[in-house]
Formats: structure tokens, C-alpha cells, sequence
């Protein structure tokens, strides 16, 4: 019988692996299936969101054989379709309300201490952001992933507080007017 200690190194020994970049939560698994000569064939469709807690969150929709690959796929979609939220004082610089689909989601700001104020997928999508005080409402739908696309392109519609038309730029000096 062969030494033990000749083995490769156990997986227990090995250094631990640095921490994850961004955040993952599976919000939604469907088994959804399709029919064909010999019955149905089943699959699994996921709808993941990962965040960085800071102002970058992703949501991604995808289907594997097995719910484990069906997740992995939905986070690479994830992860490829990034955006970046501008924030003002841990909320949301503007009121939003965004139609996607079937689903409409609104999205207000909300004043210090106030929290997130949301339901299921909005809250979910909310909660791997930087945002701490938001209002929102989804009107309309019931489907997640619309739902969850509503949300994400309400964030992505957000301007800036430095864009705005409405904010007041410096005067002009003399010497520019003419």
C-alpha cells in the first residue's frame, strides 16, 4: 500500500480562496419543460442578480440541465451585463418608473433611515446595491424576470446629480460672454 503522505495535497490543506468580488443571490428556479416523441424533457431555468454592495449590480436569466449548471450560466450572464448606479447619500438620485414588458416599476428616493421599501424581486435586486433608503412599487406584472428587467433598467435610466439640466452650473465670467 502506497505512503499517504505521497498523495497530492487534500483540498483542506490548501491555502483558502480569496474572497468573492460580487455578491449572488438566485432569486427565482422554474423547471420548465418541453415536449417531445418520447414525453417531456425537463430543464431548469434561473434568474440570478449579484451586486457588489457598492453601486454595481447585474441580472442574469439562463437554463441548464441541472439547476447547479443553470445557476452558473445565469451568473456568467449576470456578471456580463454590469451596470453602474449613481448614487447620492446611499439612495437614488431621481424618482424612476420604467416599463419593461409586461411589468412597470417605480422607484422613488427616500430620506436617511427610511430603509428599503420593497417587495420580493425589487427588494432582492435593492439588497446587493449600495442603496439603504428607497421607496418602490411594482405595478402591473407578477412575472420575476420582467420584473427584475424593469428594475434593472429603471437603475440604468438613472442621470446623476451632476448632469441634470435643472442644476445650477457657474456663472460665466465676463471675458466668456463675449
Amino acid at each position: 500500500m502506497a505512503d499517504s503522505r505521497s498523495r497530492a495535497p487534500r483540498r483542506r490543506d490548501q491555502a483558502p480562496a480569496e474572497p468573492k468580488q460580487f455578491e449572488e443571490l438566485v432569486i427565482n428556479i422554474d423547471r420548465v419543460s418541453r415536449v417531445v416523441k418520447g414525453g417531456r424533457r425537463f430543464r431548469f431555468k434561473a434568474l440570478v442578480v449579484v451586486g457588489d454592495r457598492k453601486n454595481k449590480v447585474g441580472v442574469g436569466v439562463a437554463k441548464g440541465a441541472d439547476v447547479q449548471g443553470a445557476i452558473a450560466k445565469a451568473t456568467d450572464v449576470a456578471k456580463k451585463n454590469m451596470i453602474t448606479i449613481p448614487l447620492i447619500n446611499e439612495t437614488i438620485p431621481h424618482e424612476n418608473e420604467i416599463k419593461y414588458s409586461g411589468a412597470r416599476v417605480l422607484l422613488k428616493p427616500a430620506a436617511p433611515g427610511t430603509g428599503i421599501i420593497a417587495g420580493g424581486v425589487v427588494r432582492s435586486i435593492i439588497g446587493v446595491t449600495g442603496i439603504r433608503n428607497l421607496l418602490s412599487k411594482s405595478l402591473n406584472s407578477t412575472n420575476k424576470v420582467n420584473i427584475a428587467y424593469a428594475t434593472i433598467e429603471a437603475l440604468r435610466t438613472l442621470v446623476p446629480r451632476e448632469e441634470w439640466l435643472t442644476t445650477e452650473k457657474k456663472p460665466r465670467s465676463k471675458k466668456e460672454s463675449k
